[in-house]
């Protein structure tokens, strides 16, 4: 699926209802990953019914453990394009027999992507038809390549509009999830933070508590290359590859479990929840600079 206006050109896939093209026609620049395999086989998923992993790869629902795998099944579904016009496109995946083995809930699943300017508008709408609560958490997991080919991630730094100093906590590996407690201090110099691959030695860093809700990815003289607006977004995650030419800006409406979590998943920190007959919505902003 195709959508442009005068500033850019997106596509996406029915699959995963993924964005796979974002481009600037003002700089002729491709700002999403191409999904090289050798650094990561994905452009931009949609996380869905969890983000991450939960810990040692079960979720207790109604007291039953049910087995999940990272980031939910969302990215890996068909999701049916019902509505396909030139500046909005509208996705929905239902709720499958299939998915119930590993999630048992009944859902409708609506992401809506709409041009304008030089902005992407993505939305998320989590319908309830069922006569109980469901419970889950739904990230944003774009890829932002370079703008040149010889360029690595020394040529950038990272912009947080208003902030002087972020926390973050990271994966513990031998557990593959993050302890909340075991804080990490980001000190940023005129609201930058320089980009390195020492960076992401442990994975993605990960903050809590509301802290980012625009971050930009600049160039090294300062100037703003592609930021992510997500107001009201509890968690944010950034992350990519040793020696990869790209950076994730991940904005969260909850995160994977903390080590140790083994409770049910309504009890789970962060998590969203929908009764009957109700509707989630969220919403963030992909900025394109021009």
């Amino acid at each position: 699926m195709k959508m442009e206006n005068d500033v850019l050109s997106v596509e996406i896939a029915e699959h995963g209802a993924e964005l796979t093209k974002l481009y600037n026609k003002k700089t002729g620049t491709d700002l999403l990953w191409d999904a090289e395999p050798k650094f990561w086989k994905r452009h931009s998923p949609v996380l869905f019914p969890n983000v991450g992993k939960t810990y040692k790869n079960t979720v207790k629902i109604n007291g039953t453990q049910y087995p999940t795998s990272q980031h939910g099944f969302a990215r890996d579904s068909e999701f049916k394009c019902i509505h396909a016009g030139k500046e909005t496109s509208i996705f929905l995946l239902t709720s499958t027999e299939e998915m119930k083995e590993v999630y048992p809930f009944d859902f409708e699943l609506f992401i809506t992507y709409t041009l304008e300017k030089n902005v992407l508008h993505v939305k998320w709408e989590v319908k309830n038809p069922s006569d109980e609560t469901i419970y889950f958490t739904i990230g944003a997991h774009p890829a932002f390549r370079f703008a040149k080919n010889e360029e690595g991630k020394t040529d950038y730094i990272l912009k947080f509009p208003g902030k002087d100093e972020l926390k973050y906590c990271l994966i513990n590996m031998k557990e593959m999830a993050p302890d909340p407690e075991e804080l990490h201090e980001m000190k940023l110099n005129e609201e930058t933070y320089p980009l390195t691959e020492e960076l992401f030695e442990n994975d993605a860093l990960i903050f809590d508590n509301t802290q980012i809700e625009e971050a930009w990815i600049c160039h090294k003289d300062g100037t703003p290359y592609v930021g992510v607006k997500s107001e009201g977004f509890p968690s944010y995650g950034i992350w990519s590859v040793k020696d990869a030419p790209f950076v994730c800006l991940e904005p969260w409406m909850g995160r994977c479990d903390d080590i140790g979590f083994d409770k049910e998943i309504s009890e789970k920190p962060g998590i969203n929840k929908v009764e009957s007959g109700e509707t989630f919505e969220k919403e963030y902003q992909i900025v394109v600079t021009i």
